[in-house]
Parts: structure tokens; sequence; C-alpha cells
């Protein structure tokens, strides 16, 4: 047992290649929506600096749907849309495109939370030194924030990673990929086990570098 060849052991470098590229690309391109997503969430809400009651409820329930849609059959849904954007409907890029619809609303609702937990005051002495919008979002919201927004990329980071795992249900690549196809399938359990095992050290690490980084950049410490 755990006596692996070198066939197998590349297999697994790839796999976990592949996973770190499934999930960072798909964080990155979640926060390219997800962000300005959570950013209008919490300045058009009733306790925004902007409340727009009309928009707040249609992005709300585009979040709420979206995020309402189990994963797996998300990746099912969308198979048309991947392939029309990558060409194909299974491989670890083509995962990058459910991964992205599903991790948009989950990112934009975390951000939305990270926004809100920002004091009043501080909004309120800038608006009385007469910053517009843009200048509180980007220079009081997303700076007295950051280290919320941080821990949340954290979380979303390890939950991706999670998403990019399932995701080997429908040929998804990956490490997820390699414990379903081997450990499932091939009835080889010590491979399904390396892969979970690589899969909890992967998850560890991310947490540990996001919280590290959030602790330097807290600055009520």
């Amino acid at each position: 047992m755990f006596h692996f060849d070198a066939v197998v052991q590349e297999m697994i470098i790839n796999g976990i290649w592949e996973t770190l590229y499934m999930t960072l690309a798909s964080t990155f391109m979640g926060y390219v929506l997800g962000l300005p997503l959570g950013i209008a969430l919490a300045v058009t809400d009733k306790t925004g600096i902007r409340p727009q009651p009309v928009v707040y409820r249609v992005l709300d329930v585009i979040s709420n749907v979206l995020r309402s849609i189990p994963f797996i059959i998300l990746l099912i849904l969308v198979i048309p849309l991947t392939r029309f954007i990558v060409g194909q409907s299974y491989g670890s890029s083509a995962t990058v495109v459910p991964l992205v619809i599903a991790a948009a609303p989950f990112i934009g609702r975390m951000v939305e939370s990270s926004l809100k937990e920002v004091d009043h005051g501080v909004i309120e002495a800038a608006q009385s030194m007469g910053a517009g919008i843009f200048t509180i979002i980007w220079k009081v919201l997303l700076v007295e924030a950051r280290t919320s927004l941080i821990v949340g990329v954290t979380i979303a980071l390890g939950t991706i990673l999670g998403y990019s795992a399932m995701a080997g249900a429908v040929g998804g690549g990956g490490l997820g990929n390699i414990a379903i196809r081997y450990g499932y399938y091939r009835y080889q359990p010590d491979i399904m086990i390396v892969t979970i095992v690589i899969l909890i050290v992967l998850v560890q690490i991310l947490q540990g570098i996001g919280m590290l980084i959030s602790a330097k950049l807290d600055r009520r410490k």
C-alpha cells in the first residue's frame, strides 16, 4: 500500500498543479465579478451610502438564485456555455467556467458583509469632508475592510478548492478527478487517501497564508 510507481506519482503531481490552477484562476475571476457585485450590494442597501431598493433587490435575487444551485448541478447546467467559451466541456480549463459562476455570488456576499462592518462614523466623517461616493468606496470602505476582505479571500480559496475536487465527478481534472477515477471506479483506496490528504494540506496552506497576511494588515493590533 502507498507504493506508487513513477506514472502514478507524475499523475498526482499534475493533479496538484491542475487543482491549484483551477482554484487560483477561479478565485481571481470570481473576484473580478464578485467584488463589484459585493460593493454594489453594500452601497445600494437601505443602510448603504447610496440606497437604491430596486437595484439592491435585483442584485440580491440574482445572487441568491445562483448560490442556491448545487455546484454539481451547475456543472452540468452550464456545459453549453463552457463548451462555447473553452471549446470543450471537460478538463481543468473547462471547470474554471462553472467555478467562476459559483464563486462570484458567494464572493459578492462576503464582500458585502465585510463592507457593512465598516464603522459608520468613519463614513460620515468622509462625507462631511465632501468625499464623493467613489472616493468613499475606494479610500474608506475597501481600506477599512481590508482585513476582513483578505479573510474572505482565504475562505473563498478553501471553498473553491473543494468545488474543484467535486468537479472530478464529471471529468473536471485535478485531484478530485484522480480520487474518483482511481479510488472509486478502479477500487484503489490508497490513491484516494493520498489525494484527500493532499487536498487537506493544500487547504491548510492556503488558509495559513491568508490568515498570516490578514494579521499583518490588521491595524487594530
